[in-house]
């Protein structure tokens, strides 16, 4: 029996992936990197600490990753007003409100999934939110979905997953949770 809903934020709650890449694209122009579109959403869920090291050296470029970030921030958040809802799954989450727990699980940083959750005007939907910064290891690791069921003390095996990425897929599937690909809804 399902008693918890885990959501994950970008790609899921919020339509943000173009959002992410575009200002990724921007901030790593500055240190001559180039970032492929495809690839960039092939790791979504992962953190972009991991990832975008990973692209620039296979480039074999040095990446300045701190300054890469806060211009990538920088250039996100100049745009976060044009970021809207999911509907499909917005829907799942409000018409579930005050009848399952429900938790964000994200691989983003804490700044960024708060900004965006406010947006969307759902921010106060969820008992908890968890990001990049409450856990060690990331998608597709399970610990993001593990940690937001022991916060909510739910057993792993009755919280329901919604992702979009297939390091978030694989992160539920390895913490024995249900999962929904809102690609296929």
């Amino acid at each position: 029996m399902i008693q918890a809903l885990l959501f994950d934020c970008d790609g899921t709650l919020v339509d943000s992936m173009f959002a992410h890449y575009s200002a990724w694209q921007k901030a790593l122009q500055s240190q001559d990197i180039s970032l492929d579109e495809q690839n960039f959403y092939i790791h979504s869920g992962t953190p972009s600490s991991r990832v975008i090291p990973m692209f620039a050296a296979e480039q074999g470029k040095d990446l300045d990753f701190q300054q890469a970030l806060a211009e990538k921030e920088k250039h996100f958040l100049e745009s976060i007003d044009l970021l809207r809802r999911i509907p499909h799954v917005v829907d799942i989450a409000e018409s579930n409100r005050g009848k399952l727990k429900m938790a964000v699980a994200s691989g983003g940083t804490r700044n960024l999934v708060h900004r965006q959750l406010r947006q969307i005007q759902v921010m106060d939907w969820f008992e908890t939110i968890v990001t990049c910064e409450d856990t060690e290891y990331h998608k597709p690791d399970p610990h993001v979905f593990l940690e937001a069921a022991r916060r909510l003390q739910v057993k792993p095996e009755h919280c329901r997953v919604y992702e979009d990425g297939e390091p978030g897929i694989e992160a539920a599937r390895r913490a024995g949770m249900e999962c929904v690909d809102i690609r296929a809804m």
